[in-house]
């Protein structure tokens, strides 16, 4: 697995997968996969963990906003950090964690400022 400027490359046993990270909503860990959740509701599920998906996305507007959960900055529709969730141009909620919550505020502030 790779970044080539917007395309993630996964290799996977059916070949090769190429993903525009544009079109990556949201990712969510399970045990040892990972899986995208895609505009168009497409999902592809990924033998790779969130934390090297993190490292490769964060550049890219990626956030963790929760240890399952790693969300693209761009489809974010509100923050609520007394609710302490994120709402997405979809209209799904998710958790954001506590020990998170500055991280992404300041995450989200700094891209508005861009």
């Amino acid at each position: 697995m790779h970044l080539n400027d917007n395309i993630l490359v996964i290799y996977g046993r059916n070949g090769i997968n190429f993903v525009d990270t544009c079109s990556i909503i949201r990712i969510v860990a399970s045990s040892s996969y990972s899986k995208m959740f895609l505009t168009g509701g497409r999902t592809m599920v990924v033998t790779i963990v969130l934390k090297s998906l993190e490292e490769l996305l964060v550049d890219k507007g990626f956030v963790r906003v929760h240890r399952s959960h790693l969300v693209n900055s761009a489809y974010i529709q509100t923050y609520n950090s007394i609710n302490m969730k994120i709402v997405l141009r979809n209209n799904e909620q998710i958790a954001i964690s506590r020990r998170r919550s500055m991280d992404i505020r300041k995450r989200l502030t700094a891209k508005k400022a861009a």
